[in-house]
């Protein structure tokens, strides 16, 4: 793995702030990277490069950037990182344009998304659980204040990959200094990281809130162990592993991980957007009423977002 030329060729379906964070550390690291953005981001690019603001270095990485999804076509790695509303369409339009044998890393969040790709592609499809705190501070600038690092693994009945392409994988993602690690359980590490989007991403949005405001507040903690505690249900009703350990515990720490870091339902709310509420909250509300299991705290986290998304004048920003 030491010579430029093992870099598989990458694009970006859905570059927003995590496919762009991940597609510019690759690119900086040396890989061909094409990121799949909005015309004005793609503009940017074109312009000045992808202007990445680090925790770690500052500076501009030059790539490739197209809005047209047929830029796909000679990929042979898709880091696919729509928003979850967005997973099927997305992956319709990829369909005619991919080579069948590329992979496709799903960077997103929610359980769900991976069975939604493979209805649409027949590509082997691998789940990532990732943990990074990243905005886009303007067009094809990406603001990075918080940790980065990935968790890949074989998903349901389907085993696309063997335990050495997994740790290749994981090795490729290392090289561009994103940490990387495989597990043998990437479905409870999923439905982890539903918990912690769970925990935080709503109480960010309505709270106006960065992570370390809502880890001062004794009352909102609790609001997040109760969140937790309901996520868990469902999760075991669904017969689903969680990883080992005080979960809910390790929740309430996650703040001190990524202390500067807004939701992403923020961010969308900040911007007018629609929102992923609908398959973190909205998901573990409708998957608990499936199953006999009561998730209230989920539910009506849910139904305050739903309520700020449609406001005439939503609230923009956050603190």
């Amino acid at each position: 793995m030491g010579n430029a030329a093992a870099w598989p060729r990458i694009v970006v379906m859905g570059s927003g702030a995590v496919g762009c964070y991940y597609g510019g550390m690759l690119a900086r690291a040396g890989a061909p990277v094409t990121l799949i953005a909005r015309p004005h981001h793609v503009e940017a690019i074109a312009r000045d490069g992808l202007e990445l603001e680090s925790t770690q270095f500052s500076g501009r990485i030059s790539v490739a950037a197209s809005s047209e999804v047929s830029s796909a076509r000679d990929a042979q790695w898709v880091l696919f990182s729509v928003k979850s509303g967005d997973t099927e369409a997305a992956a319709q339009s990829l369909a005619p344009h991919l080579d069948p044998q590329a992979i496709v890393i799903g960077l997103q969040n929610g359980v769900d998304n991976i069975d939604r790709i493979r209805k649409h592609l027949p590509n082997p499809v691998l789940p990532a659980v990732v943990y990074v705190a990243v905005a886009m501070a303007g067009p094809g600038i990406v603001r990075h204040t918080g940790r980065g690092d990935l968790i890949v693994g074989n998903m349901g009945r389907s085993r696309d990959f063997s335990q050495a392409r997994l740790a290749e994988i994981a090795s490729l993602f290392e090289r561009a200094a994103i940490p990387c690690s495989v597990s043998g359980n990437v479905e409870g590490e999923l439905w982890l990281k539903l918990l912690m989007n769970c925990a935080y991403n709503a109480i960010s949005a309505l709270g106006l809130s960065q992570y370390k405001r809502m880890r001062a507040s004794a009352e909102v903690q609790e609001v997040m162990k109760t969140v937790v505690r309901e996520v868990l249900a469902v999760a075991q009703a669904s017969g689903v592993t969680m990883p080992p350990g005080d979960l809910v515990d390790a929740a309430c720490r996650l703040a001190d991980s990524m202390p500067e870091a807004t939701s992403s339902t923020a961010q969308d709310i900040a911007r007018g957007k629609p929102s992923e509420v609908d398959h973190l909250n909205g998901f573990v509300f409708r998957r608990g009423l499936q199953l006999g299991v009561p998730a209230p705290v989920n539910q009506a986290l849910h139904a305050l977002v739903r309520l700020l998304e449609d406001a005439p004048s939503p609230r923009r920003g956050a603190a």
